[in-house]
């Protein structure tokens, strides 16, 4: 257990430091935001702080930071060391600054951030992989809380031609509608405080459950393979480096946040709130990804679930209802059950956002926020079908959503680099673009050795992972500083 301590110790004590080094970098200020000099009563709405952070927490935090570290403490405790470092460095330095700069250039959605600071091809690309990848969203966070309530919670079959389980799915596909079209005040601002205390409960539940079980944890000193569950072979037979950092996803970064953060940067009061409603709210995803590494580690180590990838799912259930009982275990399923749903709402939400600011399609009316909605929903809807409705369909749509997840990042970083080189903050490049470059060569090298990719050995996959990150960060440079050159000479004139 002292392996998990000292990822918490890192987690926390380098929020803390690097955290307040990125707002330091960016330089909140007093000017008046969006949400008051744009408010609209629909998406522009000023709203506390502490709600913002609640909501941009549940937005953010879906079934990733729960099933991704249950099949990646498979590795080893290796990923209790990894998942708090990425998370720092990483992941809540790609929430913080992709929020804050849509907060700052007026509210913008993700697409016009990348617009901004990019060209029209980049831009045209990204707005179709991430119109992609948040309908992938919307139907695994309607498949995965829907099965996990019908087969853990109501005790249903969770099968296919069962009636149940397409009622579930309805259920929740309403209140993604409703969540979606109404005011983000009305329905989100209201419900999110009664699903986060539910969140709250699950998470601190388990955490303070593995303690006082004393749950046998695997140190990172000690022999991988001395127990029933063979850490060390499952590293070497499964190339840790990309498999890992596709498989935990959200605990250390996610692309999907940045256009979760971007719809929040229309209700924040004060750019001030950004370190707490952005980058500490990472941080609290990423101690629930670890709550939930060491849960998953604890019942493999005990024998009371098997150490399998495949049955991720069932061992939610197994580490609830044995740490808090039945009673608060069904609870701590609810929790679970809340994160995929509070995130597939917004990312719906988040779709239909930024495909009205592309075709310019006002959102003040109803009737228009409905039928670009229903239109969303059928896709979605016909996602949803095919994975339920194939043998392998949910296994291949969420590969498809864990690594288009991963490389959806890599437009933030790209525009995040540009931003830093076009106000002046040249000598900072090098936070995004550290990251920046890592995922390029993890997504390149999976999809180029991957089933659904390309199939190349693993050899070439590596390499070209390798000149990929290199060009990566070649090109931004290049670009980074002919922007800013452009900028400064256009500025010249103007003075």
């Amino acid at each position: 257990m002292i392996t998990f301590i000292i990822g918490l110790v890192i987690l926390f004590v380098g929020a803390a430091l690097y955290g307040k080094f990125c707002e330091k970098v960016f330089g909140p200020d007093d000017r008046k935001t969006p949400a008051y000099t744009k408010e609209d009563g629909v998406d522009y709405v000023p709203m506390r702080g502490w709600k913002n952070s609640l909501i941009n927490l549940l937005n953010i935090a879906g079934t990733g930071p729960i099933l991704g570290p249950i099949q990646g403490i498979l590795f080893g405790p290796i990923a209790f060391i990894t998942i708090p470092i990425g998370n720092i460095i990483g992941g809540a330095m790609h929430d913080y600054f992709s929020g804050m700069i849509c907060l700052r250039d007026g509210g913008t959605q993700m697409p016009d951030m990348i617009r901004k600071y990019s060209n029209r091809g980049v831009y045209t690309f990204y707005q179709i992989f991430c119109s992609l990848l948040l309908l992938l969203v919307g139907a695994v966070f309607i498949y995965t809380p829907g099965d996990i309530a019908a087969t853990q919670v109501f005790g249903f079959d969770g099968a296919v031609d069962s009636v149940s389980t397409w009622v579930i799915y309805g259920v929740i596909f309403v209140y993604y509608l409703i969540a979606t079209v109404f005011p983000i005040d009305k329905i989100i601002g209201r419900i999110y405080p009664i699903f986060g205390a539910i969140l709250l409960f699950s998470a601190v539940g388990v955490f303070i459950g593995i303690f006082v079980l004393g749950f046998p944890l695997t140190e990172i000193w000690d022999n991988w393979n001395a127990g029933s569950v063979l850490y060390g072979d499952y590293f070497s037979a499964n190339h840790f480096i990309p498999i890992f950092f596709i498989t935990v996803a959200c605990g250390i970064l996610s692309g999907f946040h940045s256009t979760q953060t971007a719809i929040i940067s229309r209700t924040m009061k004060s750019e001030k709130q950004g370190r707490m409603t952005f980058y500490n709210m990472m941080v609290v995803e990423g101690f629930i990804a670890m709550v939930w590494a060491a849960g998953a580690m604890g019942v493999y180590n005990l024998g009371l679930q098997e150490a399998n990838a495949s049955l991720a799912t069932a061992t939610i259930g197994v580490v609830c209802k044995h740490i808090l009982g039945p009673v608060g275990g069904i609870i701590a399923l609810l929790g679970v059950i809340v994160l995929p749903i509070t995130s597939g709402d917004t990312a719906l939400r988040a779709l239909r956002l930024a495909v009205a600011d592309g075709l310019h399609i006002d959102q003040k009316s109803t009737k228009k926020r409905l039928g670009l909605a229903a239109v969303i929903f059928v896709l979605v809807a016909v996602i949803l079908v095919f994975a339920k409705s194939n043998a392998d369909g949910f296994n291949i749509l969420w590969r498809y959503f864990a690594w288009s997840n991963q490389s959806l990042s890599l437009f933030a970083f790209l525009a995040i680099t540009v931003w830093m080189f076009e106000t002046g903050r040249t000598k900072f490049v090098w936070m995004p673009l550290i990251p920046g470059a890592w995922y390029t060569f993890v997504t390149v090298t999976y999809i180029a050795n991957a089933q659904i990719g390309f199939h190349i050995p693993w050899l070439g996959a590596y390499i070209i992972g390798v000149a990929a990150a290199a060009a990566y960060v070649a090109v931004l440079i290049w670009y980074g500083k002919k922007r800013s050159a452009i900028k400064a000479k256009r500025a010249g004139k103007v003075a």
